[in-house]
C-alpha cells in the first residue's frame, strides 16, 4: 500500500474543536506506543506503524484450540488462516493500545479473532460472565453520539465483569468548555484502567494515549479509523466463509466520509482477501488509487463474483453538499434490493455497519433476509471487543499476564482473572434471541 495516503497528526483536536500542542507523556510510565496515522478525508488506508517489540512464544495453550493442541502463548498465533500446522509458532506483538487498524499485522489480527471465538458463548449469553477483568474500571469516553458501540462496549466489560464508568460530552464540563487535556487529566485522577473513546475529530485517540499511561482504544474517529467495527466484520465474514485468503468482498456505497471502510480494507487485506469498491464518483475518496482495492463503476457488474456484499451507510450528517442527485437515484444506482439479491450467489452475505437508511443503501426485503447477517455483527462486536478488552487488559496485549486465557477449556474456572474462587460470577445464563 502506498505510505503517502496515511499523515501524522501535528498538533492534538480537543472535542469542542480548538486545537491543542500535545504535552510530553507523563514520566510515571513512559509508553512504548505504535506509530500512529492518522487520514484526512481524502485519505485512504495507510502503511502499519512499527509495534513495540515484546515477544511471547512459550508454547503454552493457545485460546480457542483443542486441549491437544499445542501453540504460542498469549498472543502467539499460528501462521495461516483456517489451518494451521502442529507446532508453529508467530508472534504476537504486544500494543498498549488498539487505535487503528494500521497498527496490527496479520498474527495480530488471528490473535484477537481466535480470542474472540473463544469469548462468544459468553457474549451470547450461553455461559455465564467470567471474573476476568472484576476490579478495573473501563471507562466509555463518548463524544459523539451512539448507540450500538457504547452499548456493545459497556456490555463487553460487565460480562468480563469490569466496572464501567460512561461518559458523554452533552452534560458534562465538555460542553462548558473544558479542554479534552483536561478531560483527559480528570479521568487519569479518577483512576481508570482503559479508556474506550470515540469522537468526531480525526486523531482524539492517540492524543488522548499522549495524555494518559492507560491502554486506549478507538471506538471511532471522525473520518480515520473504526477498528473494532472491522474486526467484528471479518469475524463474522469467516464463521460463514472460513479462510478469508482470496474471497472477494465488495463495498458498496459512501467511502468518502467512512471511518469503517478505511479499517475494513486494511483488516481484510491483511487475510488475503480481495476488496472491490463501488460508489458515486463524488463519493469515492480522492486517494482510492493508494487503497489496494479494485474501483468498479456499476454494482451489478460484480455482484456475481461476490462473497460478501457490504453497503455502507449514507452519512447525510457528515455530508454539506449534494453528493448525488437524489436518494431515490442513489438506491436505484447503488442500493442493495431484492432484484441485486438475486445475482448474487447462494452462499454470499450481506452486511451493513448499521444504523441502516432502509429504502437508501440497503431495502427491507433484502435487510431481513436470510442472506443478511446485520443482527449477527451486533452479538459478534460484543465479543470482538470483549477479546480487545481482555488483550488489552489481561491478555498479554498490554503488558498484563502471559498465558492467562479468557475462558478455561472445560468450565469457567473461577481463577481465570488470578481471583479467590468465592469472587465469580453468578448470573444464570441466558439465551439472547437472535
Amino acid at each position: 500500500m502506498n505510505p503517502a495516503i496515511g499523515h501524522e497528526v501535528a498538533a492534538g483536536t480537543a472535542a469542542n474543536g480548538s486545537t491543542e500542542v500535545p504535552t510530553q507523556p507523563r514520566a510515571a510510565t513512559p509508553r512504548t506506543s505504535a506509530t500512529q496515522a492518522v487520514a484526512s478525508p481524502e485519505a485512504g488506508p495507510g502503511e502499519r506503524g512499527p509495534a513495540s517489540d515484546v515477544d511471547t512464544t512459550d508454547g503454552a495453550t493457545r485460546p480457542g484450540t483443542g486441549s491437544g493442541d499445542r501453540g504460542p502463548a498469549s498472543g502467539g498465533v499460528a501462521a495461516g488462516e483456517g489451518t494451521r500446522s502442529q507446532g508453529a509458532e508467530a508472534s504476537f506483538r504486544r500494543l498498549p493500545n488498539l487505535i487503528s487498524i494500521e497498527d496490527l499485522d496479520a498474527a495480530q489480527v488471528r490473535r484477537i479473532l481466535d480470542t474472540t471465538e473463544q469469548l462468544l458463548p459468553i457474549a451470547q449469553r450461553e455461559r455465564n460472565s467470567v471474573p476476568t477483568l472484576r476490579g478495573k474500571m473501563v471507562c466509555n469516553l463518548f463524544l459523539e453520539d451512539s448507540t450500538r458501540t457504547r452499548i456493545s462496549f459497556e456490555l463487553a466489560a460487565k460480562r468480563l465483569s469490569a466496572e464501567v464508568l460512561n461518559f458523554s460530552a452533552k452534560g458534562s464540563s465538555v460542553s462548558k468548555g473544558e479542554s479534552f487535556k483536561d478531560t483527559a487529566l480528570t479521568l487519569d485522577a479518577m483512576g481508570v484502567d482503559c479508556v474506550v473513546v470515540r469522537s468526531g475529530s480525526s486523531g482524539a485517540p492517540l492524543q488522548l494515549s499522549r495524555y494518559l499511561d492507560v491502554p486506549i482504544l478507538n471506538a471511532g474517529d471522525g473520518w480515520h479509523q473504526h477498528p473494532t467495527q472491522a474486526l467484528l466484520d471479518v469475524f463474522t465474514m469467516r464463521r460463514h466463509l472460513g479462510d478469508m485468503a482470496g474471497r472477494r468482498v465488495v463495498l458498496v456505497g459512501d467511502l468518502l466520509h467512512s471511518r469503517v471502510a478505511r479499517s475494513e480494507v486494511q483488516a481484510l487485506r491483511l487475510l488475503g482477501a480481495r476488496v472491490t469498491v463501488v460508489a458515486p464518483p463524488t463519493l469515492l475518496p480522492p486517494a482510492i488509487e493508494g487503497w489496494d482495492v479494485e474501483v468498479a463503476r456499476d454494482l451489478d457488474d460484480v455482484l456475481p463474483s461476490a462473497d460478501v456484499v457490504y453497503a455502507l451507510r449514507v452519512q447525510r450528517e457528515r455530508m454539506h453538499g449534494a453528493f448525488f442527485p437524489s436518494v431515490r437515484e442513489y438506491a436505484r444506482r447503488w442500493g442493495l434490493d431484492g432484484r441485486r439479491l438475486r445475482l448474487m450467489r447462494d452462499d454470499a452475505i450481506v452486511m451493513h455497519p448499521g444504523p441502516m437508511n432502509r429504502g437508501v443503501e440497503i431495502t427491507g426485503d433484502v435487510a431481513d433476509s436470510d442472506r443478511a447477517v446485520i443482527t449477527e455483527q451486533v452479538t459478534n462486536g460484543i465479543a470482538v471487543r470483549m477479546a480487545c478488552l481482555y488483550l488489552l487488559l489481561a491478555g498479554g496485549a498490554a503488558g498484563g499476564s502471559s498465558g492467562q486465557e479468557p475462558v478455561s477449556s472445560g468450565q469457567q474456572e473461577r481463577e481465570s482473572g488470578g481471583l479467590p474462587a468465592d469472587t465469580s460470577a453468578s448470573s444464570a445464563a441466558q439465551e439472547v434471541p437472535r
